[in-house]
């Protein structure tokens, strides 16, 4: 509380004084912290660059591991590019559908449709382009 008096007690000429001598306190502070910083960062740098493998790992820069493509089972009747695996979260359309009363059965994709749309499923390139 003495301190609020005090500065009640100060002209504004004498608060303006005091408030650029803190101003360039701050910035001589800033100035060194951030120097202390950058020092700090340029020697985790230089470990880093020495330590290849840690650092690979640490970055993740591993590759991702690769899984085989899932082909779509269901289909949105309504919206026929609008398709899902099984995997993940229900699409909205399915589940909304399926709050209506429909059975998840009335969406699979036929096998015959399947095997035209996805050469992969028949085994062989060139009969999915006939």
């Amino acid at each position: 509380m003495s301190k609020k008096s005090s500065f009640d007690a100060m002209s504004v000429d004498e608060m303006w004084r005091l408030h650029e001598e803190i101003g360039r306190i701050l910035s001589v502070r800033l100035t060194s912290e951030k120097r202390e910083l950058e020092k700090r960062l340029a020697q985790l740098h230089h470990e880093e660059e020495s330590q290849p493998n840690l650092a690979d790992k640490q970055l993740g820069t591993r590759q991702a591991r690769k899984y085989p493509k899932v082909f779509p089972k269901y289909r949105n009747p309504n919206e026929p590019t609008e398709t899902w695996s099984g995997r993940g979260k229900q699409p909205r359309w399915l589940t909304t559908a399926l709050a209506m009363g429909h059975t998840i059965e009335e969406f699979v994709i036929g096998d015959a449709e399947a095997a035209k749309n996805n050469p992969r499923r028949n085994g062989h390139k060139w009969q999915a382009e006939k």
